[in-house]
C-alpha cells in the first residue's frame, strides 16, 4: 500500500456498522457488560496494520517459543478473517438523557470475511452491491445497545423496563476521497419495535502511525421508539411521579464524535474516541430527560491478527 492511499483512508460500511454499535454502547453502556461484548470500531479494513510495518516486520526474528508447525495455521486463519479482539472502557450517561454518569469495562471481538461480510456479537453485515464508490449494506442481529433498566437509576423508578429485540437494516454509502457520506434505517424488532434513520458523513485521515477520525450524524426516530424511550404515559406517571408525556416522531439527536488511532506494532492497537450528542425536538423535552447534552469517551487496546 502506497503512502498516498494511507493518506486517504475511508470507512466501509461495515466500520459504519461497527461505529452504530459502538455509539449505543456509548449511549448505554449497561448493556455491555451484560452482553460481555463491544466492538472496536476503527478504520482498518482497508489499511491494515501490518501494512504500515512491512519493512519493520522483516527485521523481526520470529519468536522462539511460537510453534509454526501447530498454531501457524490457525493465526493465519485469524489474520485472513481480520479478527480484532481486544478491552477497553467506556463513560458514558447511565441511561440516553441521563445526567449521571458511569465507567464500564468492556471486553471486544470483531471479524471480517472476505471484503463483504463482517460479523461481530450484534449480528451480522453483507455488502450486497458495490460500484463506483456506492456501497448497499443489509444487516441483521441483536440490538446488543437497546433496551433500558428501571433500576439504571432512581430517576427511571416507576416507568418500567424496555426490553431489546432484533435488528434488521439496511444502509447505502458513498465514498469520495477519505469521506464517506451515509444513510440508514434499522428496524427493532421486540423491545420498543421502533424505527431508527440515520444520516451522517465520517472523515478519516492517517498520518505517520495514527488514523484520526472524525463524523457527524443525525438521528430519526418513530413514534414506536420515542414513546418507548421518551414518553411517560398516565400508569407511568403515577408510579413514577414524573408529569405525563406524549413523544413523536421526529429527529432524535444530533451527534459529533472524533476518535485518534495509534497503531503501536503490527498487530496491537489503542483508539481512544469521544463524542457528544445533542437531544433534540420531543426527546430533548421529555421528563426522563435530565440532561439534553450526551457527553461520551472511550479508550481501547485492540489485537489485530
Amino acid at each position: 500500500m502506497t503512502h498516498s492511499a494511507l493518506n486517504t483512508l475511508s470507512i466501509s460500511p461495515q466500520e459504519r456498522v461497527r461505529m452504530s454499535l459502538t455509539k449505543s454502547f456509548l449511549i448505554r453502556p449497561r448493556v455491555a457488560i451484560a452482553a460481555g461484548f463491544a466492538v472496536f470500531a476503527c478504520p482498518l479494513l482497508q489499511a491494515r496494520a501490518a501494512d504500515l510495518y512491512e519493512s519493520e516486520a522483516a527485521a523481526i526474528p520470529p519468536s522462539g517459543s511460537f510453534d509454526n508447525g501447530r498454531f501457524g495455521g490457525i493465526r493465519q486463519k485469524l489474520s485472513d478473517w481480520d479478527v480484532m479482539v481486544g478491552a477497553g472502557a467506556i463513560y458514558a450517561p447511565k441511561f440516553e438523557g441521563s445526567d449521571e454518569f458511569e465507567l464500564v469495562p468492556i471486553p471486544m471481538i470483531s471479524a471480517t470475511f472476505g471484503d463483504r461480510v463482517t460479523v461481530d456479537p450484534g449480528g451480522v453485515a453483507v455488502d450486497v452491491f458495490k460500484s463506483n464508490g456506492f456501497k448497499f449494506t443489509v444487516k441483521g442481529g441483536y440490538d446488543m445497545g437497546g433496551g433500558r433498566d428501571e433500576d439504571d437509576s432512581p430517576h427511571l423508578k416507576g416507568v418500567g423496563d424496555i426490553d431489546a429485540g432484533a435488528v434488521v437494516g439496511t444502509q447505502i454509502s458513498y465514498e469520495l476521497g477519505p469521506m464517506e457520506l451515509y444513510a440508514s434505517v434499522d428496524k427493532t424488532i421486540g423491545g420498543s419495535d421502533g424505527l431508527l434513520g440515520e444520516v451522517g458523513a465520517n472523515v478519516s485521515h492517517h498520518h505517520d502511525r495514527f488514523i484520526l477520525s472524525a463524523g457527524a450524524s443525525a438521528t430519526f426516530a418513530d413514534d414506536n421508539h420515542m414513546e418507548s424511550y421518551f414518553g411517560v404515559t398516565a400508569a407511568q406517571s403515577a408510579r413514577s411521579g414524573l408529569r405525563q408525556y406524549d413523544a413523536g416522531a421526529g429527529l432524535k439527536r444530533v451527534d459529533l464524535e472524533a476518535s485518534v488511532t495509534y497503531m503501536a506494532t503490527e498487530n496491537w492497537l489503542i483508539r481512544g474516541q469521544a463524542g457528544v450528542g445533542f437531544l433534540t425536538g420531543d426527546a430533548k423535552d421529555s421528563p426522563i430527560v435530565q440532561d439534553d447534552v450526551q457527553p461520551s469517551a472511550m479508550l481501547v487496546v485492540g489485537y489485530k491478527f
